[in-house]
């Protein structure tokens, strides 16, 4: 799904006086060159399963993979909804970004290469795509989610802000 300019809502009630919400492509940017992120589930009994994973940012998607068996896949079985976290650890500087929306499996022999070749390219991971997932040796197929933005937070740090990123259609 591509992504639209989304529309900026500044919190001015957590952000500084005369601060300004930061523009999408800064936050898109974040989104972009960041290599790391929280990814955040839901168990089935409902507790929270957080965990740190690379993810890449392709079309106003973030995707990132995961084996069938481990904890976030079977969350996200049960509960597609999750949120996907970046930013800096410095308090005064950077941008933190948290990303809501539905886990939705990607599948597809040509976007899985495309995403695998982006794997190569920006976190030297290798990876083979078939059309159910990735691949890396003999492991089972490594599934593959991509989450479209319902929702986007920015949150900076000089100065401090808070943004709501609206989507329409």
């Amino acid at each position: 799904m591509s992504l639209t300019e989304p529309v900026a809502e500044l919190n001015t009630t957590y952000s500084q006086p005369d601060a300004a919400a930061p523009p999408w492509a800064e936050v898109a940017g974040v989104l972009a060159a960041a290599e790391m992120f929280w990814l955040s589930t839901v168990r089935r009994d409902g507790r929270p399963h957080v965990a740190p994973l690379p993810a890449i940012w392709l079309d106003g998607t973030l995707h990132f993979c995961t084996g069938s068996e481990e904890q976030k896949a079977v969350n996200l079985g049960a509960n597609p909804n999750c949120v996907l976290t970046t930013g800096t650890p410095e308090l005064r500087s950077g941008l933190d970004v948290v990303v809501e929306g539905a886990a939705v499996r990607v599948t597809g022999e040509p976007r899985l290469r495309e995403l695998a070749a982006l794997w190569k390219s920006k976190l030297d991971w290798d990876f083979e795509a078939d059309a159910d997932g990735f691949r890396d040796g003999n492991s089972p197929t490594i599934l593959v989610f991509g989450v479209w933005p319902a929702k986007v937070l920015a949150f900076g740090k000089s100065p401090y802000t808070q943004t709501r990123y609206r989507f329409t259609a």
